[in-house]
């Protein structure tokens, strides 16, 4: 009884094996793996544009003109008729100097016009005597000369005298000390009764705060690009034309417009760099000398550029590169980019890309060169998916 039963044990085992290979083994496999379908990606067409540049420089506000004022004659400081520190006006009365030693030298200098003029009266009569004597031929040809050299020797002497009474009275209207120009004044002052020594003495320091330059610089290699670009342009730009505005350390925008004045001609050798000066009008003094403000400078646009948003470009060993859809079989290509600089919307791209080419932005990270895509139109309202057109620039950083 035990034997068939493992008899039939045996038989069924053979059975099922049979019965596997049959339906199993001996087939192909008729379900395989389904292959995974292309990666979607958002792609933008590329179109060269010309893109508004803005520059964004570091600058200190500088006064217009910086003058000391010091006393053209010496004497002793009768009265400051400001207070230290306050606004003045160009005219005003700063300070009155002793004047009495100079009044009495006009008064000598009126003195000595008098006595040579009454010089010269005599002078006049004596050679009008010698000169007809002469003509009778009682006088002596040197008697002649010499009332003649006697008569010029007062006229002379008469031409000092007035120069005496002129510098006398330059003299006492340098006693009053006016503003030569509209301004604060410094915070420290010779006081009342101290001795003003001509030509050495500061009396006080004054500042032109209208209108007010802002000095700025730029680097020696971006200035030549500047350069450069303006001189390949078929029109290049002029100082006028370009718009120059604070941003102040606040954080607020002057609305004051200003404009570009004057550069430097060398490079400094410390820093590298070229000092420029704008210039801006400060009615309100708001300007203050040494303050720390941002100058922003327009007008200026990159010619026939493209714009790539930042998210679209990746790094290689080679460099910067994007991903170009083959148009053929809808698969990429890595194409190396020269970056040019970072503007609004993405990096201004001159060379390695041709108009009506589409770059991968969105999904980058899901693509490899040759393998299929589906390409859709990117997501234009992330940060720098903004379009070639779209203003204004806000950075001017060079890519390295």
């Amino acid at each position: 009884m035990k034997v068939r039963i493992a008899l039939l044990a045996v038989v069924l085992i053979a059975a099922g094996g049979a019965s596997y290979y049959y339906f199993y083994a001996s087939k192909p496999q008729a379900a395989q793996k389904a292959p995974a379908p292309p990666a979607e990606v958002g792609v933008i067409e590329m179109r060269r544009a010309d893109v508004p540049l803005s520059l964004i420089y570091a600058g200190r506000v500088a006064g217009f003109r910086i003058v000391e004022i010091r006393s053209q004659v010496s004497g002793i400081i009768l009265k400051r008729e400001f207070t230290e520190g306050a606004r003045v006006k160009q005219g005003d009365v700063l300070f009155r100097i002793d004047p009495r030693t100079y009044q009495a030298v006009l008064d000598r200098a009126n003195a000595q016009l008098a006595q040579t003029q009454a010089t010269l009266i005599q002078a006049n009569e004596q050679y009008d005597r010698i000169e007809e004597l002469a003509r009778r031929q009682v006088a002596t040809a040197k008697q002649l000369e010499d009332a003649r050299a006697a008569r010029d020797l007062a006229r002379a002497a008469i031409q000092g005298a007035q120069a005496d009474i002129q510098t006398a009275k330059l003299n006492i209207e340098f006693t009053t000390v006016k503003a030569p120009i509209s301004g604060p004044t410094s915070l420290t002052s010779p006081p009342e009764g101290s001795l003003a020594q001509a030509q050495q003495t500061v009396l006080t320091t004054m500042t032109q705060l209208d209108p007010a330059y802002v000095n700025f610089s730029t680097s020696e290699s971006e200035f030549v690009d500047l350069r450069d670009m303006n001189e390949a342009r078929d029109k290049p730009l002029k100082p006028e034309d370009i718009g120059v505005t604070l941003q102040l350390s606040g954080g607020g925008d002057d609305p004051a417009k200003g404009k570009l004045d004057v550069s430097a001609s060398t490079v400094d050798p410390r820093t590298g760099t070229l000092q420029i000066r704008a210039i801006f009008p400060n009615p309100d003094g708001h300007l203050l000398p040494n303050q720390f403000v941002r100058v922003k400078l327009s007008g200026i646009t990159l010619q026939q550029v493209f714009v790539v948003p930042q998210r679209a470009v990746s790094q290689g060993p080679q460099g910067p590169f994007v991903y170009v859809v083959n148009e053929g079989n809808n698969g990429v290509s890595n194409r190396p980019i020269k970056l040019d600089r970072e503007v609004n919307g993405g990096w201004a791209v001159r060379d390695g890309l041709k108009d009506g080419e589409r770059i991968v932005v969105d999904g980058v990270a899901r693509v490899r060169p040759g393998a299929p895509i589906k390409p859709v139109p990117a997501d234009a309202t992330k940060p720098d998916g903004a379009s070639p057109a779209q203003t204004p620039a806000t950075d001017s950083k060079q890519a390295k």
